[in-house]
């Protein structure tokens, strides 16, 4: 079985036909996506931002990695159940979109990104509060996750704005 015939077979189903043709639940399951990403990101950034010591500079990163862990978390499980109903109620139109690829592969590089840094940057904490400097490694690594979350973020706009040409 190929992927555009297990897209297709997804579409197909019961659940991704009364989401797709649902005048009120497929809106709200978008605004509740958005929503997601908006707390989600929002907490990224401000992360991001306080290792780059651009931001909240008067508090530990400890204390804004620990204090925005819980939201940041919240909006993980919107923006992924959400968008796991979005992708399955229009499988197929996500299949042959390029820009939904882009975001998967986007996704992807998030969580290398994340394997990547994890020990040595977002579990160490106490360790960058004791830094004189934040290193370089933990600037390294929110330069990356800025700009792999703005690159996900826009490739999910696009989606949107992609036409099959016949």
């Amino acid at each position: 079985m190929s992927l555009l015939a297990i897209f297709q077979w997804l579409q197909s189903t019961q659940i991704a036909t009364a989401l797709r043709e649902s005048a009120l639940v497929y809106p709200v399951i978008m605004s509740t996506h958005l929503t997601g990403m908006a707390l989600f990101g929002g907490m990224i950034l401000m992360t991001d931002l306080r290792l780059l010591g651009i931001v909240m500079r008067s508090y530990s990163v400890s204390d804004v990695v620990d204090q925005l862990r819980v939201w940041k978390r919240i909006g993980g499980v919107l923006v992924v159940t959400c968008g796991i109903f979005l992708a399955w109620s229009k499988a197929e139109f996500y299949y042959h979109n390029p820009f939904f690829w882009l975001k998967m592969s986007l996704l992807t590089l998030v969580g290398v990104h994340a394997l990547i840094f994890r020990k040595s940057v977002y579990n160490n904490t106490a360790a960058l509060d004791r830094a004189t400097v934040i290193p370089t490694q933990a600037k390294v690594a929110a330069v990356i996750s800025l700009a792999l979350w703005i690159g996900l973020i826009s490739a999910g706009r696009l989606i949107g704005y992609y036409e099959v040409r016949p």
